[in-house]
Order: structure tokens, then C-alpha cells, then sequence
């Protein structure tokens, strides 16, 4: 099996950062999977990308039929939803790679950083999905707007999860979408990530930008 005949199933992807997402993975050649509470939502958001590409590379599924059948799991849902989709696709996720987007962002402070009380959202996904599941944390200093349509981005993804192995295949994935990745380390690093997206946002209102990210530079 190559890279390409894999399925990514984008949970939340009727939302603006998995409808971004899927439209890059599936312009690369990936076959996705849009995961909704409401499954009418999810193939109407499929038929119309369908119908943009001139290709069905994209199908519609409720969240946990659409977990099950990918090989790789994609979580872009909001904060106040995380937990509860975590356990609708605990026993789906088993044996597979969970990529982990979720910011914790709280209305309507979204500017001012407010992790919760265990820390780390991806790490509390590998806690709760267990050791069979390989959580990734990725594309929390990517902003959506910045990456739809044919917008093109410096940003760049800091790629965190405890297995190197699925951390360079998240990290294939977020090439695939056109953006820069970074290993950056194990699940406990995603709190970094995690908490930069209310920066970003106070960064945007602040100096009046729209989509800002961040870069790595080196001497």
C-alpha cells in the first residue's frame, strides 16, 4: 500500500480547517473522508469538493463511520466537542495514527492563552485513546484562512507525538498540504503549540493581520 492509497478520515471536516485540509490532501491525491455529527452535512461538504476537484476523492460519513474506515484519523473540532469525539472513536482509532489540531480555545477570551487544567489537549487524547493509538499534535500555528483555496503560506506545523515513526508520517501528511513541518518532539511538547494559537490570534487583532504563523530560522 503507498502513501496515497491510505484514507484520511477529517473529523470536523465540514469545519474551516479540515475543509482546508481536505481540499489540499485531496488535490495531492489522498482519499478523505469528512466526519460530521450530522452525516447529510458531512456529504453535502463532499459532493461539493467533489465537484471542484472533477474527481470523487472525497465521500461523507458520520464521525464514527468515517473513523473506522480510514487508516489515519484527523481531529479538527473544537474545544468544547474534543472530549466527547475522543470517546465516540475511541474503539475505531485502535492501531491507528490520530492526528490532534485542537486548541483550547474558550469564548470569547480566544486571544488569552487558557489550557485546561490537564495541559496538554493531544496528551490527554493519548491518555484517554491508549498506548494502541498514536497520537500526533499538528497545525495548531496554521491558521485556516491562510491555507484555503489556493492561498499559499509561509507558516509553518511543529509536529509532536511519542512515536518518531507516525511523527514522519504526520509530517509527509502536512508536506503533502504544501507547508513546512518540524519535528518537535514528544506529546508532552504540544502544550508549546497548543498555547500559540491564542498568541497568534492577539498577534492578528493587534497588528491587524490576517493568518499569522510562525517560522523557524537558524543561523
Amino acid at each position: 500500500m503507498t502513501e496515497f492509497d491510505q484514507t484520511i478520515a477529517v473529523i470536523g471536516g465540514t469545519g474551516d480547517l479540515g475543509s482546508a485540509l481536505t481540499m489540499r490532501w485531496s488535490k495531492a491525491g489522498y482519499r478523505i473522508i469528512i466526519g460530521s455529527r450530522n452525516e447529510d452535512k458531512a456529504q453535502a461538504a463532499a459532493s461539493k469538493l467533489n465537484q471542484s476537484l472533477g474527481k470523487d476523492f472525497v465521500r461523507g460519513m458520520t464521525n464514527l463511520e468515517a473513523a473506522r474506515s480510514a487508516e489515519i484519523i484527523v481531529l479538527t473540532v473544537p474545544f468544547s466537542n474534543h472530549q466527547a469525539i475522543v470517546e465516540e472513536i475511541s474503539q475505531a482509532a485502535q492501531g491507528k495514527i490520530v492526528v490532534d489540531t485542537t486548541v483550547p480555545l474558550v469564548p470569547p477570551k480566544v486571544s488569552r492563552v487558557q489550557l485546561p487544567e490537564f495541559g496538554s489537549i493531544a496528551k490527554r487524547s493519548q491518555e484517554k485513546l491508549g498506548n494502541n493509538v498514536k497520537v500526533v499534535s499538528a497545525f495548531q500555528t496554521v491558521a485556516a484562512a491562510s491555507i484555503s483555496g489556493d492561498v499559499t503560506t509561509a507558516s509553518e506545523v511543529l509536529v509532536c507525538g511519542n512515536n518518531v515513526e507516525a511523527r514522519e508520517r504526520v509530517i509527509g501528511l502536512v508536506k503533502s498540504a504544501g507547508l513546512k513541518a518540524w519535528h518537535a518532539g514528544p506529546i508532552d511538547n504540544s502544550v508549546v503549540s497548543e498555547s500559540m494559537t491564542s498568541i497568534l490570534i492577539f498577534l492578528n487583532k493587534h497588528y491587524q493581520m490576517h493568518g499569522a504563523g510562525i517560522r523557524i530560522v537558524k543561523n
